[in-house]
């Protein structure tokens, strides 16, 4: 678990940090225009999605992201629209091999409350993946091989298979158990060396009293 440098098991090394600046000549559909399209529309939002600006907003907690130059809704996205975006996000020279959109049942590494997303797998050194809001077209998630690795030897350390929390029943009884067995441990030991020694010695004095010189 101490071997890699943290930062790179949380991935940080297969994307690119873009602070990409706005540029308001792209946007010509008004905010009044998207408010009347979508008057139930909240968290709005002016942000870029690769090349474009876009609006980014929630209504009947549902996520959209809307072209800021013309209107047209982007989401959900597509498969290649996707793609783009994990190649925008994506830091490393490997090829898509494998792409897949997860609605329900997500794996252990990637957050429930994230989806529906896409998931992209790239042909690269610990088989890295991204994962894409196929609402938000947000970067949502970036494991490989090493991430899933630690993961599993942290949940060992904690003792938590599921939640992955320290703070669980089966590690606390498990410290007190530890904590018991160390103090019984030092009292056995007190008495079996230290006590026998003390009765070793209390013998030799009393045998020492009857030894006669030639």
């Amino acid at each position: 678990m101490v071997i890699f440098d943290i930062d790179y098991i949380h991935g940080d090394s297969l994307v690119v940090n873009h602070q990409n600046s706005i540029d308001v000549a792209k946007i010509s559909y008004p905010l009044s225009a998207l408010r009347q399209q979508y008057p139930d529309a909240k968290h709005i939002a002016v942000e870029n999605f690769i090349d474009q600006v876009v609006y980014r907003f929630t209504a009947f907690d549902k996520k959209y992201l809307v072209d800021a130059f013309n209107g047209e809704q982007l989401s959900p996205l597509n498969a290649k629209d996707a793609k783009r975006a994990a190649k925008y996000y994506y830091s490393g020279t490997g090829e898509i091999v494998e792409i897949e959109l997860i609605s329900e049942n997500p794996p252990f590494e990637l957050s429930p409350r994230t989806l529906p997303a896409w998931r992209i797998n790239f042909d690269d050194f610990g088989s890295p993946s991204l994962y894409v809001s196929a609402q938000t077209g947000k970067l949502v998630g970036k494991r490989h091989e090493f991430w899933r690795t630690f993961d599993l030897m942290f949940s060992l350390h904690v003792m938590d298979y599921e939640d992955e929390d320290p703070s669980n029943q089966l590690l606390f009884w498990f410290a007190i158990f530890a904590l018991l067995a160390a103090i019984f441990g030092a009292v056995l030991s007190y008495l079996v060396i230290f006590k026998s020694n003390k009765a070793d010695v209390a013998k030799q004095s009393i045998g020492g009293g009857f030894n006669v010189a030639d």
